[in-house]
């Protein structure tokens, strides 16, 4: 298909539409959620919710299952996450009006998904630990892994053959918002996340895209990784972190 300058424009009419762009950010948390769970975060009505989702499902955007009565969306594809992700670098802060908002901007800035990898600054500490560490090269927009990198991914518990037989991008770079910075994104940034979650250094937060920090995390990215974390800890919100 060849691709015409209004489709672009269809695509920047479609977020930029406030509910709309609202619903497509809350899914960056990379989950599936209902109708209802959309609305009460774009503060707008179930019928008002369906109506923006069935324009952004027939475009493209979003990706739907069903569990009984219930369908949940979620972002189609890695590659809308990375857009989204992207336009949220140019996009204006938002200004805090409140002690709530303060504590989840704080704990959103130190560690979230974007999509299925981690970002926010434990994210950029994470992708500045592989490359001082000779894990990976950081080419243009590639993390590329080195021989080093394959015997640490390895036994950090990381199949790295097969994050690489996925049908996306292996490791490259995305552009961090709040850090204007690089975190390493694609099928080795989505296995990390996954390895993270596992071994339960980090947890999701109850609809969040924030990721909690563990005390089992804390030791644990300062054994395996290096990384001196008191400094972040002194600039945010200590409710980020489960003791």
């Amino acid at each position: 298909m060849t691709l015409h300058p209004q489709h672009v424009a269809a695509a920047a009419s479609l977020l930029s539409e406030p509910s709309r762009s609202i619903m497509l950010t809350y899914m960056l948390d990379g989950r599936f959620h209902t109708s209802g769970e959309l609305a009460r975060a774009a503060g707008i009505t179930p019928q008002t919710a369906s109506f923006h989702l069935k324009k952004l499902e027939e475009a493209g955007f979003l990706g739907q299952t069903k569990q009984g009565r219930h369908r949940y969306y979620g972002l189609k594809d890695p590659a809308i996450a990375k857009v989204i992700e992207s336009l949220l670098t140019i996009t204006p802060t938002a200004q805090v009006s409140s002690l709530k908002q303060a504590t989840e901007d704080q704990a959103i800035r130190y560690a979230r998904t974007c999509y299925d990898h981690l970002a926010g600054s434990l994210g950029i500490l994470v992708a500045n630990a592989l490359v001082d560490s000779g894990y990976v090269i950081q080419d243009c927009d590639q993390f590329n892994l080195t021989a080093n990198g394959e015997i640490f991914f390895s036994s950090f518990g990381i199949d790295v053959e097969t994050a690489r037989r996925k049908r996306r991008s292996f490791s490259h770079c995305c552009l961090d918002w709040s850090e204007r910075k690089h975190h390493v994104a694609g099928a080795l940034g989505s296995a990390m996340l996954e390895r993270f979650l596992e071994l339960d250094w980090l947890r999701r937060k109850p609809e969040s895209r924030a990721l909690l920090l563990t005390e089992t995390g804390r030791t644990g990215f300062a054994e395996v990784f290096g990384l001196d974390i008191s400094s972040i800890h002194k600039t945010h919100d200590n409710k980020v972190y489960l003791r």
